[in-house]
């Protein structure tokens, strides 16, 4: 009952508030990104969804469009400024996320959506991750984030799917909280981005 209807009904009651209440915060990062990254101030990118389906994820930018000489994109901890650096060591760049949620294409709580090109590389039980809408933040993300191995997201992924209920979600928010404070398991050591996923050869 709670993962049909409870879940979105959380969702709403959360999210309709914290967007009214964020509004200015929203407007003054929207103006600091376009002033010192340019334009488009938002990053959109398709992530798999609940059942693995599409949807636009929405985040504010953090890295430039710097590129060599030939033309080609540098590598992306050349193109991850001081203020994009803080933006990710702070996690307002996923503020916006709060729009999919308000869309439905996300929920509060959830397995984080990764890359469309990575689900021809899940086993069968780690694609149990997909059963639920993804989540602004997860059971992985407060334990650990990104300093877990893969196999190890994996493993909280597939646990909260199978234990999902109201009061799991309201621990896992106030925990949220708490480590976005102590800014824990933002990356990996020495790494702007997490590292790329290879299925089995990641084992």
């Amino acid at each position: 009952m709670y993962q049909r209807f409870g879940k979105r009904v959380l969702d709403l009651a959360l999210t309709l508030p914290a967007l009214l209440l964020l509004a200015p915060l929203l407007l003054l990062l929207a103006w600091l990104v376009r002033r010192r990254l340019g334009a488009p101030v938002l990053f959109r990118q398709q992530r798999p969804g609940r059942d693995g389906q599409p949807f636009t994820i929405l985040k504010f930018r953090t890295m430039t469009d710097a590129r060599d000489a030939q033309g080609h994109l540098l590598p992306d901890a050349d193109r991850l400024p001081p203020f994009g650096q803080r933006l990710r060591a702070t996690s307002l760049d996923e503020l916006p996320e709060l729009f999919n949620v308000l869309r439905g294409d996300m929920s509060l709580v959830g397995p984080r959506p990764l890359l469309m090109h990575y689900l021809d590389l899940y086993t069968p039980e780690q694609m149990r991750r997909h059963a639920v809408k993804p989540g602004v933040t997860g059971w992985a993300q407060v334990n650990g984030r990104n300093a877990l191995s893969w196999e190890q997201k994996f493993r909280l992924d597939v646990w909260y799917v199978d234990h999902l209920s109201f009061w799991l979600d309201l621990k896992i928010l106030a925990l949220t909280a708490w480590k976005i404070l102590k800014r824990e398991g933002i990356s990996q050591p020495g790494q702007a981005t997490m590292e790329e996923f290879r299925g089995s050869e990641a084992s």
